[in-house]
């Protein structure tokens, strides 16, 4: 009898039914919390180890963002009859000739309004001192030692670039080894399929391949319509600087151009400059013209060009862009906000493909039952 007795006690809490600890919505909020912090954590030590093996991971990121740019001038070539090998490196010799031109047109066109922009400042900051006094008359005092600043500046720059030889070196390699793995992701790209398929586990090629596809389409759409928004953008914003006859125009065109690959920032900064300039050299109705000329490409590029151009490959919200370029210069300063939004439209083109093919398997389990 005593032995009977745990035995018909003991089942009896579970053949009860009891009811869980806690109710269903606060467990399924603490398996999602689970999972964001799984997820946090995971994305944290990529962080951290792209950022030991900078000097491997930078080139190969920059190596695909140019390989997605310049995937359909390699096709072309291709399809004209060029061999794979040759059409690679045609295309890297046009990248370099095309890269060191803009460096070229944007460095010779600062210093050849540099000094009108210095001057431009200097007469602005007189005038202020005509109607403002002993206030203007210390913006005077600046802008007339803007020379002396600069060249102070650039001597700490340069003593600083001297003790650290290391980092122009590493920063050369980065660039050679980013251009030599574009040659060889051109060259093979035809082959990128199979040795993903080969690469992955059984059962999921299939899914993986499509999710590099969809990725590698959205960051290849980021590139070309960014590249292409960007020369709209500087060729409107430089002629109306030249009809307003505002000094360095091709260069602060220049600027615009650049500043485009940071979405909505860059745009806002090399605006701004612009402005400066033009309230510096030709006074406040001319800046207030380039103000509306800036105002009106933004408008064009935020209502026609980007929904045109960049609707259908890249589909983000411009708070989750803000987030990203924010995260971006956190992580890695510049170059990270010039890559935090190609590779979150990346990760936006992987969860699209997870959504479609898994998402839409639940409505009909549900109306089985």
């Amino acid at each position: 009898m005593q032995d009977s007795e745990p035995t018909a006690s003991g089942p009896g809490p579970a053949a009860s039914g009891a009811r869980p600890l806690l109710p269903e919505p606060l467990r399924r909020l603490a398996a999602w919390c689970v999972l964001v912090l799984l997820v946090s954590g995971v994305v944290y030590v990529g962080i951290r180890l792209c950022d030991e093996f900078r000097a491997a991971v930078v080139p190969v990121l920059l190596a695909l963002l140019g390989t997605a740019l310049l995937g359909p001038l390699h096709r072309r070539l291709v399809k004209a009859g060029v061999r794979r090998s040759v059409a690679a490196g045609l295309t890297c010799v046009a990248v370099v000739a095309v890269v060191g031109g803009a460096v070229y047109i944007v460095v010779a066109a600062l210093i050849d309004t540099g000094d009108e922009i210095v001057a431009s400042l200097r007469d602005a900051a007189r005038g202020i001192s005509a109607h403002f006094g002993a206030a203007g008359t210390s913006l005077d005092d600046v802008a007339s030692n803007a020379r002396k600043l600069l060249g102070k500046f650039g001597g700490s720059a340069a003593s600083g670039v001297i003790s650290g030889v290391s980092v122009v070196g590493e920063t050369i390699a980065m660039a050679v080894l980013a251009l030599l793995l574009v040659f060889f992701f051109l060259r093979d790209s035809d082959q990128a399929a199979g040795t993903l398929r080969a690469l992955a586990p059984r059962g999921s090629a299939d899914t993986l391949e499509a999710m590099a596809r969809r990725a590698f389409h959205a960051v290849e759409g980021f590139m070309r319509g960014t590249t292409f928004i960007a020369l709209i953008d500087s060729l409107c914003i430089t002629v109306g600087l030249l009809v307003l006859d505002v000094p360095g125009a091709a260069g602060l065109g220049a600027l615009v151009f650049v500043g485009a690959y940071i979405p909505y920032l860059g745009a806002f900064i090399s605006g701004a400059v612009a402005v400066l300039v033009a309230l510096a050299d030709r006074g406040f109705v001319i800046a207030l013209w380039a103000l509306g000329i800036v105002i009106a490409v933004q408008v064009l590029e935020g209502h026609v060009l980007q929904p045109v151009i960049q609707s259908r490959t890249v589909q983000m919200h411009p708070a989750v862009v803000m987030v990203a370029i924010t995260a971006g210069a956190s992580v890695a300063g510049v170059l990270g906000m010039l890559l935090a939004v190609p590779l979150t439209a990346a990760a936006f083109g992987v969860l699209r493909e997870l959504r479609s093919r898994y998402g839409e398997q639940e409505p009909p389990a549900s109306g089985e039952s």
